[in-house]
């Protein structure tokens, strides 16, 4: 059927991460703190190099031969359920995997470690790719109890100009941004996937500056909402956690660059008498149902946008965005 929607390619990104023995820090030599209560660095820098290394080279062994199981190790969150359904499609309509895989190698990496209490933790790194491009690939790398992996919620491709300078301790170690309303952010980044979803439903508000993300999506939706040939049904939903925890790291003005996730699901129903075409296998290969009808389209969304400081105020910018095909349901 003319209209329907593809499974969108993947960047040609990591999958993997390393399971890390949990990491216990020693303080003063004599005592052992495991990270429910006492605010300690998220990890060493050499144990997130470590990781970093790990996750690099699982992922690629994944990728080489679509092995969603293999993600499900090192990845969690948006990224991994991005993932993990694109390497499901793609081993059902080549079940050899591909051997011609461009293996992903970072360099020149910059590791952004804050220091927390409780769980999840996380970290975030900053790499060259040897992709195509000048932009620089940030990972999240999340822990959610104390001896537990650390797996790969977000990935984001920032421009060198779009990258911010973080606000650091005495100790060098970047600032996390809490999640709730002592974020002293525009918007919380336990609000953010709320905020962005009702904005795209209710198509008004002015929290986000305009952009492909925002003000152009709405208006892509507004044009095929009005085609006669097949009637277009959009819904979004928040991400939740514990699934999908968004994180921030404090930016030297006060803001904070916010990793968040979010669902949207996209409808397409047919006149009677007419039934969907759905041409492309790794579509198919993630579909339930009978398209007789109707095919509903579930996807789920990782962004990361550039929150401005509560004093301020102002307009949340969208800085990259990934969405993935994760499902498809025929009726």
């Amino acid at each position: 059927m003319k209209g329907l929607q593809a499974l969108r390619a993947p960047l040609a990104r990591p999958a993997a991460v390393v399971t890390a023995a949990a990491l216990l820090v020693t303080l003063t030599g004599c005592m052992t703190v495991h990270g429910e209560k006492a605010v300690i660095p998220a990890v060493g820098k050499d144990e997130a190099a470590k990781v970093l290394k790990s996750f690099t080279a699982r992922n690629n062994r994944a990728n080489t031969a679509y092995d969603a199981r293999l993600n499900a190790q090192i990845e969690s969150g948006a990224l991994g359920a991005i993932d993990q359904a694109g390497l499901t499609s793609r081993k059902k309509v080549d079940p050899k995997g591909n051997p011609d895989y461009n293996r992903l190698e970072l360099t020149d990496t910059r590791y952004l470690i804050p220091k927390q209490a409780g769980w999840p933790k996380f970290f975030a790194t900053d790499s060259k790719s040897n992709r195509k491009g000048s932009g620089r690939w940030f990972f999240v790398f999340q822990r959610d109890r104390a001896h537990g992996p650390w797996k790969a919620s977000y990935l984001s491709v920032l421009q060198p100009d779009e990258i911010p300078q973080f606000a650091r301790d005495k100790d060098g170690y970047v600032k996390p941004v809490p999640t709730g309303g002592d974020a002293k952010l525009a918007i919380s980044p336990g609000k953010l996937s709320r905020t962005y979803t009702r904005y795209l439903q209710e198509g008004t508000g002015d929290e986000f500056a305009g952009g492909p993300h925002t003000s152009a999506l709405l208006e892509r939706r507004e044009k095929q909402q009005k085609q006669t040939s097949v009637r277009n049904e959009f819904v979004d939903q928040a991400a939740q956690p514990p699934q999908f925890v968004p994180f921030g790291l404090r930016t030297k003005d006060g803001g904070g660059l916010v990793f968040f996730a979010s669902h949207h699901h996209h409808k397409q129903t047919l006149p009677r008498g007419y039934t969907p075409k759905i041409k492309n296998p790794l579509v198919k290969a993630l579909m339930t149902g009978k398209p007789k009808q109707s095919v509903t389209f579930k996807r789920v969304s990782s962004q990361v946008v550039s929150v401005p400081a509560e004093r301020e105020g102002g307009e949340t910018t969208f800085l990259n965005r990934i969405e993935g095909l994760t499902a498809a349901r025929g009726e």
